[in-house]
């Protein structure tokens, strides 16, 4: 666990505290912290669980990635937690969407905050979309006709539940449904309402502290018009890049 100890050095020191301040923050010995980031002692699972509530990070961020490694802009704020979220440029330096395919989404719970899993998603850059983070993830079922299985909607990262609008549909990903999308309002300061737009589904609440990411709708893909074969994540790109194509020959 070479990679939790320089974690809790470098978000100790992100913060400007001294050893003793951190330890007196999570209720243990100086050199407790100390001997974590030597390397000469393992924290406890009670003691990652501290150091992942003080620095709002998930405890699989502090375990398995190198957090130095990533910018400031990295870090997003979602309800009471922070999550690793890897910025990923072009050559322009224009955001390009990572584009999560049927197969993929099974994964995304698990693999949203690793770079590495990112890394290996299919990309694509349009030039129509507002400014800001996104990504392009399938949809399942019925429940937001028009939009069927196979269809795609690709959302704007929002940086903090403040940036929610009333009444407008996004993808959530929450602790225990994985990828939804839904139209959002707020019943409370800690509770979020989901409704579907087909009326067979009765709308469900969800506390924000189990929302790990919220995209806002910028548009949408409708594949239903396809055969099955060609629902795949290959077609998608290139009906994409037609679009893109068309888009700037217009300019």
């Amino acid at each position: 666990m070479r990679r939790i100890a320089t974690n809790i050095s470098f978000l100790r020191k992100k913060k400007g505290l001294t050893q003793e301040q951190l330890a007196e923050e999570l209720g243990i010995t100086r050199s407790r912290i100390g001997s974590y980031e030597e390397g000469r002692s393992e924290p406890s699972i009670d003691i990652l669980i501290l150091l992942s509530g003080f620095f709002r990070l998930p405890i699989d961020a502090l375990v398995r990635h190198d957090l130095s490694l990533s910018k400031d802009k990295s870090y997003i704020d979602i309800g009471s937690q922070r999550v690793l979220f890897p910025i990923i440029m072009d050559g322009k330096e224009k955001d390009l969407i990572e584009v999560i395919s049927a197969k993929a989404s099974a994964g995304y719970l698990n693999g949203y905050s690793d770079p590495e899993f990112i890394e290996q998603l299919e990309k694509i850059s349009l030039p129509f979309l507002p400014s800001g983070k996104h990504r392009a993830f399938p949809i399942k079922g019925d429940s937001m006709l028009p939009l069927k299985d196979g269809s795609f909607v690709i959302a704007r990262f929002l940086e903090s539940i403040q940036e929610l609008h009333e009444g407008k549909t996004y993808v959530l990903l929450t602790a225990q449904e994985g990828i939804v999308y839904k139209r959002v309002y707020r019943k409370d300061a800690e509770t979020l309402l989901l409704h579907s737009d087909n009326k067979d589904y009765v709308p469900y609440t969800v506390r924000l502290e189990e929302v790990l990411e919220l995209w806002e709708f910028s548009c949408s893909i409708n594949m239903s018009d396809f055969e099955e074969k060609e629902l795949k994540i290959s077609h998608m790109l290139k009906v994409l890049k037609e679009m893109q194509e068309e888009l700037e020959g217009m300019k």
